[in-house]
């Protein structure tokens, strides 16, 4: 193969072609159990044009928050530019390495340690479903959207 052509997926490749795509492939990256990712570009509700997104205060006190807290080791807390929830902004998202993501807006800049909880909460999660008891109200009342883990097929009837 050309080293500017395009790669096949694993699904198409032929048996010699497999070692060389192999050997090309990026190193496999450690994805925690909880990720959360909250959108930095947010802005509050009737926020003035000139003032800075308040998104990025969310994940600011997020950061401190987070800082020390030996129980969120296993969470890892990221900026994004856009979530595409811009009419319920402020957003984020809270994503189970093996489970289901879940959506949510209408956030406030202190709603860090609500979605904190969230994520000490996903991290006891058996089923990958962030469970409903013990959630914040916040994460009950502004979720957006639920989103199934890639690996879901539904339950054959």
């Amino acid at each position: 193969m050309r080293d500017d052509a395009p790669q096949p997926s694993a699904a198409l490749m032929s048996a010699a072609d497999a070692p060389q795509a192999a050997a090309t492939q990026a190193p496999a990256i450690e994805i925690p159990p909880v990720t959360l990712f909250v959108c930095t570009t947010c802005k509050v509700a009737d926020a003035a044009p000139d003032m800075p997104p308040a998104g990025s205060d969310l994940f600011e006190a997020l950061q401190a928050l987070a800082t020390g807290d030996a129980t969120l080791d296993q969470v890892a807390v990221h900026p994004v530019k856009c979530l595409g929830n811009c009419k319920r902004g402020l957003s984020a998202a809270l994503i189970h390495r093996d489970g289901w993501t879940y959506v949510f807006g209408d956030l406030a800049p202190t709603s860090g340690e609500d979605l904190l909880t969230g994520a000490r909460l996903f991290l006891t999660s058996t089923d990958g479903i962030l469970p409903w008891r013990g959630r914040p109200d916040v994460l009950k009342r502004n979720m957006v959207a639920r989103v199934p883990p890639l690996a879901f097929s539904p339950p054959s009837s």
